[in-house]
């Protein structure tokens, strides 16, 4: 109830079925990220928010993720993975959940990942860092399509 009042409070637009991971990122797009114009890093995000992502060990409402934001633009994620079978199957249950009520965001259950979970994962983690990002703010670029290398992806002019 609390997100619906800030969202209500700043005429954010969202829909009565959105689930708590949808509205806060709702929230991060509209009122945070526009406001990190300083090379950022966002930390300690809530676990619904990244279902992928391994809990906290200091307190299991949020996940070891983070992401590099500059100039209101988020340039990497990073986060250590999830390598608890029950834990994952139980989180993409929720997306699945989340899925049938209507969130086209929320991802569907890979039996397939699960499987492969099950048969033991070591702790691992990785990051990604937009090479595309970096170059649009190195060359003050507006639009993300100035910068791809491949000019079929680019609108013709």
């Amino acid at each position: 109830a609390a997100l619906r009042s800030v969202a209500a409070t700043h005429e954010i637009h969202f829909e009565p079925d959105w689930t708590r991971a949808r509205l806060l990122d709702e929230l991060m797009q509209t009122l945070v990220e526009p406001a990190l114009v300083q090379p950022t890093f966002l930390v300690r995000y809530p676990q619904e928010t990244a279902p992928l992502a391994k809990r906290a060990d200091d307190d299991p409402r949020y996940v070891e993720r983070f992401e590099p934001f500059v100039h209101g633009m988020e340039i990497g994620n990073a986060y250590a993975e999830l390598n608890d079978p029950l834990d994952q199957r139980a989180r993409m249950l929720e997306q699945a959940r989340a899925r049938e009520a209507g969130d086209t965001t929320a991802h569907p259950i890979d039996e397939d990942f699960l499987r492969a979970l099950e048969h033991g994962m070591p702790p691992a983690g990785g990051m990604g860092l937009g090479i595309d990002r970096l170059t649009m703010l190195l060359t003050d670029a507006p639009n993300i399509r100035e910068v791809i290398l491949f000019p079929q992806l680019r609108e013709r002019s």
